[in-house]
């Protein structure tokens, strides 16, 4: 048996998430099918994370096991002109037989696009939160500082989020800005709850359009109550962007 690594880009619009589901199209079914297809064989593949109905990835990763000789090239190849749907593999390599793509992961890093003027855009608009009212940078970048570090973060856990604990550390979290009025929320930790990055940002942008305080704001990380917490974000506007390995 072959330990496979792979990198994997995807659109996640018309997918029900990553995990596969019964009934439902998702991007670890439909990379399974294919795989299954090609190498005459069941294979079940481990993804870093979940992401959820709608969420976007640059490179997830994910490991499987399989009786192969077939080159990581000719793989690579084979899976993208196979899979159905906005998937596409980058990368394919052999790794050693210990590694797996969750549990060796040492942290990650997600973005959220936003665009933030009164006319909505109609090329891309699957990809980011159209946000009309002004917002505050000054005061969503403050509240970036204060969940900066580790923390409980259980006032931005989603239901039903599979953890022993709820105490993440983010090593960064801020803004940049794009042209044409886009904001980049950029965090990177060790690892997120369930809707955790969505979480914050709906709580982010109560800070930006003034309906909390950055004061506020720190009361609501240090209570640790979900319902003093902003609405969750839209899924369309959060990217996976990196996972890092030692």
């Amino acid at each position: 048996m072959t330990n496979f690594k792979i990198t994997i880009e995807y659109d996640g619009t018309p997918f029900s998430g990553w995990q596969v589901q019964n009934d439902c199209k998702t991007v670890q079914g439909e990379i399974q099918q294919a795989l299954s297809l090609i190498l005459n064989q069941p294979v079940r593949i481990n993804g870093s994370g979940r992401t959820d109905a709608g969420v976007h990835a640059l490179a997830q990763v994910a490991t499987f096991n399989a009786e192969t000789g077939i080159k990581c090239q000719a793989l690579k190849k084979g899976l993208n002109s196979v899979i159905k749907g906005p998937i596409v593999i980058h990368e394919c390599t052999r790794v050693d037989d210990g590694f797996h793509a969750r549990y060796n992961a040492r942290a990650k890093e997600y973005h959220y696009h936003i665009l933030n003027r009164q006319d909505p855009c109609a090329v891309g608009s699957n990809y980011l939160w159209h946000i009309q009212k002004p917002l505050d940078l000054t005061a969503m970048e403050e509240c970036c500082e204060i969940i900066t570090g580790t923390h409980d973060f259980k006032a931005f856990e989603g239901a039903g989020s599979p953890r022993s604990t709820t105490v993440r550390t983010l090593f960064s979290a801020g803004f940049d800005t794009e042209n044409d009025h886009r904001l980049r929320f950029r965090v990177r930790g060790d690892g997120f709850l369930r809707f955790m990055v969505r979480n914050i940002v709906g709580t982010l942008v109560l800070a930006g359009i003034g309906k909390i305080s950055p004061k506020e704001f720190k009361t609501i990380l240090e209570k640790q109550d979900r319902n003093l917490a902003g609405a969750t974000a839209p899924a369309k506007g959060l990217f996976l962007v990196t996972v890092f390995y030692n």
